[in-house]
């Protein structure tokens, strides 16, 4: 049996150094949301590594909306997934057919539009969060859903469509070729060879902004503010405008609102890394 190097030693150590710290750094947040979890309230800020008397009644209270702030947690989990999902499938569409007509078709001025969708990520979209707010006062929809979602579009749109385009490229062109000579118009091409080919990429731009929506706190709390359309990550803020804010309740609403991207994420995990990385390297 053949025994490791000494160098090949000292890099797992290294990389042991290193990653350890890191996994320990970025685990112990997600420690502390579950401790408050399952501690009492008076127990929350105890200190201690355990609680005396872990319990589940948090659960019970977020589950059962038996809170002044959780009286619309179901509805607004709801709207958080139904805006989710909208984004993700508006946006992987949008994505999915730019690349095609601008990587397959060529189509005149197609690469000089996405560049030019590439250069707002110039301007930071926080920045954005105000324009976009009149501008969606000056169409009437303000305080509806649409607005959040045709907002986060916008600001997911165009690097998914770059990502598509690069991961487009690699496509073998003579796919196309073969498939024209057989008769092949766009549609059927991009229905039954691009779409196909592009399964992995699609599925991890679809993740992404699927994601990036689930997350979005300050575009869902300025352009949204019934607390029946509202997301649950702005329900969320509304505990801290108490005196006595339930921080049980809190972590606890957290720590569910946390468990669907964390599944979504380790079920794609495999496309999100090919996927995102299929353009990057050219050959």
């Amino acid at each position: 049996m053949r025994l490791p190097s000494l160098k090949a030693v000292s890099t797992e150590a290294k990389l042991l150094l290193i990653g350890i710290p890191v996994f320990l750094w970025t685990i112990l947040p997600i420690y502390h949301l579950f401790l408050f979890a399952i501690s009492p309230k008076d127990a929350a800020f105890a200190g201690h590594l355990w609680p005396d008397k872990p319990t589940l009644r948090n659960f019970e209270i977020v589950f059962t909306q038996k809170h002044y702030f959780l009286i619309h947690f179901w509805q607004q989990l709801g709207n958080s997934l139904f805006i989710a999902v909208s984004i993700g499938a508006l946006t992987l569409l949008i994505a999915t057919c730019a690349a095609f007509a601008i990587s397959r078709l060529k189509v005149k001025g197609g690469r000089t539009v996405m560049n030019l969708a590439l250069l707002t990520y110039f301007i930071p979209a926080a920045f954005l969060a105000v324009p976009m707010y009149k501008t969606m006062g000056i169409y009437g929809l303000l305080n509806s859903q649409w607005a959040l979602i045709l907002a986060m579009v916008t600001i997911a749109s165009p690097y998914a469509i770059w990502v598509l385009k690069q991961a487009s490229d690699k496509l073998p062109v003579e796919l196309d070729e073969a498939a024209v000579m057989d008769g092949a118009s766009p549609m059927q091409l991009f229905r039954l060879v691009y779409i196909p080919l592009m399964g992995p990429s699609m599925v991890a731009i679809g993740t992404y902004a699927l994601l990036l929506a689930w997350n979005e706190y300050l575009y869902a709390f300025l352009l949204l503010s019934k607390d029946t359309n509202i997301t649950l990550p702005v329900a969320l803020g509304n505990f801290l405008s108490a005196d006595d804010s339930p921080w049980e309740l809190l972590m606890t609403t957290g720590l569910i609102y946390a468990f669907p991207p964390a599944a979504i994420y380790y079920v794609f995990k495999r496309y999100m890394v090919s996927g995102l990385t299929a353009g990057a390297v050219k050959s």
